[in-house]
């Protein structure tokens, strides 16, 4: 029994040595050059892959800077890798013209990685779901990889950057506008820019921008227009124009590795004189220094706060309610001593060794700090619909009111529609659940977003909340299709009674940006919390969002009740 307990102790004994040497618990033991990876997703509990390069001579003390790459519509992480280092397929499929053959089709081109040049970055490229776009899940998928390369490499967070084509274009514009503070740099590639971007081009004013775009690109027009808005707000805009190139223009900008040189010139400043920020939404409300902490969401919100001198800021506000000045570290703030703030023309001093905020009350700013209430519009209880089905989220069909076996065979199938994202052809790779009110788990209300059908007499899900949900559609209502979005238990509930939110319209009208999945899904993309419709979704009754403390606007509440077939909780 000694010799057994003395031989369990030298192995303790080489264990604990082994886990002292430096390095070789958290040595990293992938090989160098290129190589997939993968991220757990709690989206769909999916493995979600990205492909990424190593450098050669990789030194696990050193910190690396990173470059992320997103491809474009009916492309993959390991073609947008390959891209992004100039080695593509010669000419790719996406947009061919006719009669040109193609040297290797995308196909032969994903089956293998070439030999790419050796750069001393680490370069990630994620498939984010396939031709989905960089809004929603695709987006989330994004930095959640970003996470998981963080947790792998020592990354220099000051050295992050940001590129893509096409539609990865396009999300490098959204990415990059939306959270300005984590990029040192981007490089649209002939973007695509999605819905609502256009309000957010100031926020470039402290990110160095380089677009590329041939002048026979069917995306030259937006190109131009992006241009234009570049040239105004960031004094570190560079373009590059391809004489008689199309929609690949890519083969150009990445060739010979050029983009690896041009984002060596640039670091992150996280705390630069001026700060421009615009959103709408909570889930977008830092750059920098600045924080909003309380606005109306849907409705844009912008700041123009600078430095005027060591301790002085002059600051102009349009639409916001609230903000917070985060002011250690910054050059120009001295805490020893008393700052000066003046927010829109009003004038305060104050003294802080770390963050000074400011509030409206009663229209006027005060140098108080906003605290939420509970039932508050904030981060991730602010809508509009999209926001349910842009995480984890299930969808649930009712089973009550005593269905014949057609009917609710009917009702599943209806349902089981939206789980196939893919609206033009493009794989989507979202994987949500179809369940019924009987099925749904406790985890599901602790992780899930919930996405319920039918009425309080149809779905059970919907009867247990009922005394909590605003409105209901009366059970003997015909021909009338009402959605909103609600928050309850730290997560949303979308909530659709009688017509489906999909119904056709009897007329299509022109949206702003590009749009990539056209699913059903993909018709929820809208900036509304609510909306009730008769016959078809183009003969909207009322429509809006929920006011800051989601109570139904007053007018919306009359137009419902004077339908006879919405009842509005007081």
């Amino acid at each position: 029994m000694k010799k057994i307990t003395s031989v369990f102790c030298q192995v303790l004994m080489v264990i604990a040595i082994l886990t002292m040497i430096p390095g070789n618990a958290c040595a990293q033991k992938l090989k160098p050059g290129p190589q997939d990876l993968s991220f757990f997703s709690k989206v769909d509990e999916t493995d979600q892959p990205y492909a990424i390069y190593i450098p050669k001579n990789f030194d696990e003390s050193k910190k690396y800077p990173l470059v992320v790459f997103l491809h474009g519509a009916w492309s993959n992480h390991r073609l947008g890798l390959r891209r992004a280092f100039g080695q593509g397929n010669s000419q790719g499929t996406d947009f061919i013209k006719p009669g040109n053959v193609p040297v290797e089709d995308d196909l032969e081109a994903t089956r293998y990685f070439p030999v790419l040049k050796d750069v001393d970055y680490i370069v990630a490229a994620p498939y984010a779901r396939g031709t989905a776009g960089y809004q929603g899940i695709p987006e989330q998928d994004v930095y959640e990889m970003l996470d998981d390369i963080k947790s792998r490499f020592s990354i220099d967070e000051d050295r992050i950057y940001l590129t893509g084509l096409s539609m990865g274009g396009g999300g490098t514009i959204w990415l990059g506008l939306t959270r300005p503070d984590i990029w040192a740099a981007i490089a649209p590639c002939c973007p695509a820019p999605p819905d609502g971007s256009t309000d957010l081009t100031g926020n470039a004013c402290n990110l160095p921008v380089h677009l590329f775009v041939g002048d026979k690109d069917f995306l030259y027009k937006t190109a131009q227009e992006w241009k234009a808005k570049f040239e105004a707000v960031t004094p570190r805009f560079n373009y590059t124009e391809y004489p008689g190139i199309g929609h690949n223009s890519w083969e150009y900008a990445y060739k010979d590795g050029f983009i690896f040189e041009w984002f060596s010139q640039f670091t992150r400043d996280l705390f630069p004189q001026q700060v421009k920020f615009s959103t709408k939404w909570f889930k977008y409300n830092k750059a920098y220094w600045v924080k909003f902490d309380n606005l109306i969401p849907g409705t844009l919100a912008t700041i123009d706060a600078k430095f005027t001198g060591t301790n002085n800021i002059e600051i102009t506000t349009n639409g916001l309610e609230a903000f917070t000045l985060s002011l250690a570290g910054h050059s120009m703030f001295n805490p020893a001593q008393k700052a000066t703030a003046k927010v829109d023309g009003k004038s305060f001093t104050f003294k802080t060794s770390d963050a000074v905020s400011f509030m409206k009350v009663n229209g006027t700013w005060s140098n108080k700090k906003f605290a939420p209430n509970l039932t508050s519009k904030q981060t991730g209880a602010e809508g509009p619909m999209y926001a349910a089905v842009s995480s984890n989220h299930v969808y649930v069909y009712g089973t009550g009111g005593n269905p014949s076996r057609e009917e609710l065979a009917a009702r599943q199938a209806e349902v089981a529609s939206l789980a196939d994202w893919s609206g033009m052809g493009g794989r989507i790779m979202v994987f949500p659940r179809v369940i019924s009110d009987k099925e749904i788990r406790q985890s599901d209300y602790e992780t899930s977003n919930l996405v319920l059908f039918g009425t309080k007499e149809t779905n059970a899900i919907i009867e247990k909340f009922a005394d909590k949900l605003p409105v209901h559609l009366n059970a003997d209502a015909k021909d009338y299709g009402l959605v909103y979005i609600f928050p309850l238990n730290n997560h949303y509930v979308v909530v659709n009674s009688g017509l489906p939110w999909w119904t056709p319209a009897k007329q299509t009208s022109s949206q702003e940006g590009f749009s990539f999945m056209g699913s059903k899904v993909e018709t929820l993309k809208k900036d509304k919390d609510f909306v009730l419709f008769k016959e078809t979704s183009d003969n909207i009754i009322t429509q809006g969002i929920f006011d800051n403390n989601w109570k139904l606007p007053s007018e919306a509440a009359a137009i419902m009740k004077a339908t006879g077939v919405i009842t509005v909780r007081e």
